[in-house]
């Protein structure tokens, strides 16, 4: 499915089990229009596999606030020198009004900057 880059609006959820199509599964990745989609610019809190209980408290709270700004209004999703992950998500930056959602997510200390492999939030 080809989404389109602007002006994108949606009411999301947590994504429930089952077939999904707009919904947020974590910190990272949602789901709009049946295309799951890794926000490229982050890595959150794991909170399907998490390490121990502090990652999956920060992870729950990244889900939560994610929610959040993908229901404030229109985003649209840039592109990212990389099409796709090894896993087949769209890779992309979310942003409103010229900043990017993952950067807030990281300045309220929800998520790290992406360097290219996931963090230990069980070290901090």
């Amino acid at each position: 499915m080809a989404i389109p880059l602007l002006a994108l609006a949606a009411a999301f959820a947590l994504c429930p089990p089952g077939p999904r199509t707009t919904c947020v599964v974590d910190g990272d990745t949602f789901w709009l229009g049946g295309e799951k989609i890794r926000i490229a610019d982050i890595n959150a809190p794991e909170t399907h596999g998490a390490q121990c209980p502090d990652e999956l408290a920060r992870g729950e709270a990244a889900t939560r606030r994610l929610i959040a700004l993908l229901n404030a209004g229109p985003f649209s999703l840039e592109p990212y020198p990389r099409d796709r992950d090894k896993y087949g998500r769209l890779l992309r930056v979310v942003v409103r009004r010229g900043r990017s959602l993952g950067a807030e997510l990281v300045a309220e200390g929800l998520a790290e900057p992406w360097q290219g492999r996931r963090g230990d939030w069980c070290a901090r």
